[in-house]
């Protein structure tokens, strides 16, 4: 951890990183140890927030909130371990918010969840895979832009979706050129959609309500 970090500060010639992420921790393959994976983790993580190596830092998942691997909860309260403190530099996580990753979404729809349990924390959210790899503009319609956002284009309204999700801060994106990149811009630059258009949206696209 501390070799990365510093790394990561070389690589992009800053001596203090806004944010250092964990990644995909779940993978360490053992539910037993993940907490002590991650309390060492964190340690070191705090040592380097001390040192003005980092301003924050948090964890960046694919499944491990919706595997029941880690939840918000035991994050905290392994962070605090690690500081010594309830005062922790743990303020963000990453994980997967799209139509087709819509558990999360309809969990904090709900007021439920990993994304309100962390919104709450005054924590940052990051969705990733907004368009699941791309996938998502080829399943898409018209018909569903059409009913999210009458206007724009199916990316640009499942862009949207995803940043509309109550609680998530930040959505990171791709481009392969500058004009998506614009084109990205200008659908996230607009007011977003409400709830309950996204609750009729996740009702079509799978009519089920997370446990």
């Amino acid at each position: 951890m501390r070799w990365q970090v510093e790394r990561n500060r070389v690589a992009l010639g800053r001596a203090c990183l806004d944010t250092v992420f964990l990644h995909n921790p779940e993978r360490t393959g053992d539910g037993a140890v993940l907490p002590i994976v991650l309390r060492e983790a964190f340690a070191v993580l705090e040592e380097a927030a001390a040192a003005g190596h980092l301003s924050t830092y948090g964890i960046a998942t694919w499944s491990g909130f919706t595997e029941g691997l880690i939840t918000v909860e035991e994050l905290d309260r392994l962070a605090a371990e690690a500081a010594g403190s309830p005062d922790h530099r743990l303020r963000a996580v990453q994980l997967p918010v799209s139509l087709v990753e819509a558990d999360v979404l309809e969990l904090a729809l709900d007021g439920r969840g990993p994304i309100r349990e962390s919104a709450e924390r005054g924590w940052q959210v990051f969705a990733s895979a907004p368009l699941h790899g791309g996938e998502l503009v080829q399943a898409a319609t018209d018909d569903l832009a059409a009913l999210l956002r009458p206007g724009l284009s199916v990316a640009q309204a499942c862009l949207l979706a995803a940043a509309s999700c109550p609680g998530v801060t930040k959505v990171l994106l791709s481009a392969s050129a500058p004009a998506h990149w614009k084109v990205a811009r200008a659908a996230l630059d607009q007011a977003a959609i409400p709830p309950r258009n996204l609750r009729k949206v996740c009702d079509v696209l799978a009519p089920h309500h997370p446990g």
